[in-house]
């Protein structure tokens, strides 16, 4: 079983800014705009500002709110699929015999939005970027906890944005964009744990995100996340 503290955390997806827009809808899910409302990003310099693409964008916004006052963090990023609209773009553009946009290349790889937020940021802190298939939020957590034993607080951050309707077939994901960003840290938060646990049931209409999100807002005390018959993960806090 892993320990850690929960310092702080922001949510961002269409129409669900704060965490008491967050509390209203898990009580009451409504379907969601696939689409991200426009995010200011005031913090970061308009020339910069024009490469973050929309997975970008609700990376960044969820996260630059826990940064204000914080001069330097490792991170973890974690997304599931990356930015898939832009590298079906560049997919198509090689179909039809077009020639690679260098910069849009550069964007569509796994770590391109935790590079820009460093650029921004000018923080030059270790970041390591992942992917999962499945179990994306454990899996990320886990990195996460485990950079606590380096430093004393950690920044993990976990997003997506709608698969192309082209790959919708063959995998899930949810209907609209979203980030999650959570300062971890050793000694200062909610304390939460992350261990290893026989698998539970759960609810077939219901998503990782969305029972995390449960847990964080503390209107669930845990949150399973199964595996396979025999394992699963479990995240749980301790108020």
């Amino acid at each position: 079983m892993l320990s850690f503290k929960l310092q702080a955390w922001n949510a961002l997806a269409p129409g669900l800014e704060d965490s008491s827009d967050w509390s209203r809808w898990l009580e009451q899910p409504v379907s969601l705009p696939a689409e991200l409302h426009k995010v200011a990003l005031k913090q970061i310099p308009p020339m910069l500002r024009r490469r973050f693409t929309e997975l970008g964008r609700c990376a960044a916004g969820a996260a630059l709110p826990l940064l204000e006052d914080v001069d330097g963090v490792p991170g973890v990023f974690a997304s599931r699929h990356g930015d898939t609209p832009l590298t079906l773009s560049l997919l198509e553009g090689i179909a039809g015999d077009e020639p690679m946009s260098p910069t849009g290349f550069s964007l569509a790889v796994h770590n391109a939005v935790s590079g820009l937020l460093s650029i921004a940021r000018k923080d030059v802190s270790e970041v390591t970027a992942i992917a999962s298939v499945e179990n994306l939020i454990p899996h990320a957590l886990l990195e996460a906890v485990t950079q606590l034993q380096n430093s004393e607080s950690v920044l993990c951050l976990i997003y997506d944005v709608p698969l192309p309707e082209l790959y919708q077939p063959y995998t899930s994901c949810e209907p609209f964009p979203f980030a999650l960003a959570m300062l971890l840290s050793r000694s200062e938060g909610v304390k939460m744990t992350l261990e290893q646990h026989s698998p539970q049931a759960i609810e077939a209409d219901s998503s990782d995100l969305l029972r995390t999100m449960r847990c964080i807002t503390g209107l669930d005390r845990d949150v399973h996340f199964p595996v396979c018959a025999e394992m699963g993960w479990k995240l749980s806090r301790d108020e």
